[in-house]
């Protein structure tokens, strides 16, 4: 039987595998474990403590564009502050707030521990198997949340 898409959350589908670096690593060293794990997003860690992330879009945008030394640390470019969320949060709720942030990518978070990414191509994969009803109720709440913003009555 089909899960009801109101029921789906942040942990059915996550990534769990994730690669952490700490700061002081190079940002050719991060590029190169990106490339060797084929994957588009690293967490950046201080004394184990997540504090960044490091994206392909930051490669591209602060290493490339500004001709960043390859032996730069990660930290210097990492995006940070760090959002994150909860495994248990709807997933109806994470293009939201993913939307209204600018991030693509979100680590996930359960007592103060990294248990995994979701990334928007978590989101369209889930999306795209949405039922046409899933759909609806998704328009109608985002359309609800425009109105509260915009409106001069709330």
């Amino acid at each position: 039987m089909e899960q009801d898409a109101k029921q789906i959350s942040v942990k059915d589908i996550m990534t769990k595998s994730i690669i952490t670096v700490d700061a002081a690593t190079t940002v050719a060293d991060v590029a190169k474990m990106m490339e060797d794990t084929e994957v588009g997003a690293i967490l950046v860690t201080e004394k184990n403590t997540p504090v960044g992330i490091v994206t392909d879009r930051d490669f591209a945008i602060k290493v490339v564009a500004h001709a960043c030394h390859p032996t730069t640390p990660v930290k210097m470019i990492m995006s940070s502050p760090l959002y994150s969320i909860s495994p248990d949060e709807p997933v109806r709720m994470i293009a939201d707030f993913m939307y209204t942030r600018g991030i693509r990518k979100l680590p996930v978070i359960d007592n103060d521990k990294v248990i995994g990414i979701v990334t928007a191509t978590d989101l369209v994969r889930q999306f795209a198997l949405c039922t046409g009803e899933d759909l609806r109720k998704m328009y109608c709440e985002s359309i609800v949340k425009i109105y509260e913003c915009y409106s001069p009555y709330t």
